[in-house]
């Protein structure tokens, strides 16, 4: 029998052996958010954004959308989407250029915007700060939102830090969803720089402490592997003190760092691969999220032209999605429509089998089938196959595998990809229970 005294003391001392582990664990490693992350953040020049910027976006898509893919047939054969979601995504993504052309957006003051007399960009730094409280204001902005300024490299450290203050300063308490954005990071100690300089400027402008959260935007080598051989991106993410939202992935400064040449610089080049690799394993579990940068390749010109560069965007799109990168870099109006498109078909593609999975899990019907007729014909809906749908359950699926699942749908709701009642009829969980099951709470 076993000696329940022993077992006791046994564990009581692994507890205080184990205590300074399991505290690095529980800090460094939180999990990951169960609020909304963006599918996208669109870089505007700062002297060109206005408080129309956002609606003006939603415009020039639509009517981008509305010459080149005038029907939901022409637009999915245009993209390559499968025939099965082209109307319902169609529509989904008119309705989205309408309601919420954007989702994120930074006013860029970086690469977007060059270098200006110091006079002019301070002019701009205060323009677009008023800009910003008067879309919020009005309800022309967009759920996220922020600036990114010049690097805290020696040479624009000054004018990049000189920038965000006058900003923040004109800008008064930013809206909900605020972040900037630290551009070509190559040390530990710019991010520890950072976390300094956004407690400073709390406390300078009566900002709430804690409050002014950043991206690393992860576009050097240094960033990626440091001269002592190992990554500093751990490293970077513990320096910011809570602070770090995200790491951006900069397509084209860190393929020409490496040397690829113009032509064959891409967000799928290999040495793409590797870095979004590195950023995805040194974030997993931190709370730090992955953006995948952007395509240069813009629609516009001719039809033909326009519908290429929809086809490439959304092929580049859906591999991210499919590597498990939620988020890329949008440039130009003309590219919301494929963002769109990828995202919805993605989520619209994957909506039965992980709902019928979620279902099989809290059901416990472990031994193969959902054999209640209701929930098959609701599943058969978007299959048109009712054996292929009572299939898609049979998985043993564990708890962790149920989180990624619960995320997928959590996202796909979030984007507007899914709706409530179908989640309901389809998973059988309200959004609620989904974002639970997400963070590990329910199930």
């Amino acid at each position: 029998m076993t000696d329940a005294t022993f077992l006791s003391g046994l564990a009581a001392e692994l507890d205080v052996r184990l205590a300074a582990a399991d505290e690095r664990l529980r800090t460094a490693y939180p999990g990951e958010p169960a609020t909304r992350q963006p599918v996208h953040t669109v870089y505007v020049p700062a002297d060109r954004y206005t408080p129309d910027t956002v609606p003006a976006w939603g415009r020039r898509a639509l009517a981008a959308l509305a010459e080149h893919g005038r029907t939901a047939t022409e637009f999915a054969d245009a993209l390559g989407l499968p025939p099965r979601t082209a109307a319902e995504v169609y529509d989904q993504v008119r309705a989205k250029l309408a309601r919420e052309p954007v989702e994120d957006l930074r006013i860029d003051f970086e690469d977007g915007y060059g270098h200006r007399p110091d006079a002019d960009e301070d002019a701009a730094a205060r323009t677009a700060a008023k800009a910003l409280a008067e879309a919020t204001a009005a309800g022309a902005g967009s759920p996220f939102c922020g600036i990114r300024f010049k690097s805290f490299e020696a040479p624009t450290r000054r004018r990049g830090l000189r920038t965000l203050a006058i900003f923040l300063e004109t800008l008064g308490p930013p809206p909900g969803g605020f972040v900037v954005t630290l551009p070509k990071v190559t040390s530990v100690e710019q991010v520890e720089a950072m976390a300094l300089a956004a407690g400073r400027l709390e406390a300078a402008y009566g900002l709430a402490s804690g409050s002014l959260r950043f991206e690393l935007q992860v576009e050097t080598p240094q960033a990626i592997l440091g001269a002592d051989g190992v990554s500093p991106l751990p490293s970077m993410i513990r320096a910011s003190a809570g602070r770090c939202a995200g790491l951006h992935y900069g397509t084209y400064d860190y393929s020409a760092a490496l040397g690829v040449s113009a032509a064959y610089q891409s967000a799928e080049h290999p040495v793409a691969d590797h870095a979004k690799a590195v950023m995805q394993v040194a974030a997993a579990g931190t709370g730090v999220r992955v953006c995948d940068g952007s395509s240069n390749v813009l629609p516009v010109g001719d039809g033909d032209d326009v519908r290429a560069a929809w086809r490439l965007h959304a092929r580049l799109v859906l591999r991210a999605l499919e590597g498990g990168v939620y988020q890329g870099w949008d440039l130009h109006p003309g590219q919301l429509p494929s963002r769109y498109a990828a995202v919805h078909s993605f989520f619209r593609e994957g909506l039965p089998a992980a709902a019928a999975r979620l279902r099989g899990y809290r059901e416990r019907r472990t031994s193969g089938f959902l054999d209640e007729p209701a929930t098959v014909r609701a599943m058969a809906g978007f299959l048109d196959e009712p054996a292929t749908v009572r299939a898609m359950a049979c998985f043993l699926d564990e708890p962790a595998t149920v989180r990624a699942m619960a995320g997928f749908l959590a996202r796909g709701l979030d984007c507007g990809a899914i709706g409530a009642a179908e989640l309901g009829a389809l998973a059988g969980v309200t959004p609620s229970e989904l974002r639970a099951m997400r963070a590990g709470t329910g199930g």
